[in-house]
């Protein structure tokens, strides 16, 4: 029977930000068919770098891994990418490239630490979130594309299932506060998730 482990951050473990509405842990465990376990690896504010100590003493019986990981990364150097002052608009791309790269090169060693267990893995990429600010949402979508750029370009190389979850977070209603899902989001998240695992017969 598959064990799904979910990795990552606060779009997994999201708890505090929607009880005593459930959180995405408790909507997959309760989507999903009798008997299959789900695992919540995830804790709120990890960084890709995080990872690793989630791997730790996997459970005998995983048989999935699902990792959603980078808005933290991302949340991290935004002061800095959003605002920083530049004399030309070419500098602006030169920062963002720099910052994606560093993103790209730390979000590869966690897909292959996760990969040298042998278990299937999921990837999630970076929503945009529910900015109220138009302008810093406008600008946090360009950094969100570049960061999403990679982990689906990673994806694509490894062979690795990807769910967007710009696409399945898309409404206000899907965000408990701007950037963590509602119990209405959490709940697309756990159905997609559930889907893609079902859809790519990594398990039965």
């Amino acid at each position: 029977m598959p064990h799904i482990i979910l990795l990552g951050d606060s779009v997994f473990d999201n708890q505090k930000y929607v009880q005593p509405e459930p959180d995405v842990a408790k909507q997959f465990r309760e989507l999903v068919p009798a008997g299959r376990k789900v695992s919540l690896r995830a804790m709120d504010g990890a960084v890709a770098t995080s990872v690793a100590g989630q791997l730790a003493d996997l459970p005998a019986d995983a048989t999935h891994l699902v990792l959603s990981v980078g808005g933290n990364d991302l949340l991290g150097c935004s002061g800095d990418l959003l605002r920083a002052p530049v004399a030309l608009s070419s500098d602006a791309f030169l920062l963002l490239a720099r910052v994606v790269a560093v993103f790209e090169s730390m979000y590869r060693r966690v897909v292959e630490a996760c990969m040298k267990t042998g278990l299937p893995l999921v990837v999630c990429t970076i929503y945009n979130g529910n900015f109220a600010e138009q302008e810093f949402a406008t600008m946090a979508r360009v950094a969100v594309a570049a960061f999403n750029d990679g982990i689906l370009r990673l994806s694509l190389e490894m062979g690795l299932a990807a769910i967007d979850l710009r696409l399945i977070c898309a409404l206000a209603e899907d965000y408990a506060n701007p950037i963590e899902p509602s119990a209405i989001g959490g709940k697309k998240i756990a159905r997609e998730i559930w889907r893609t695992i079902s859809s790519h017969k990594q398990g039965s």
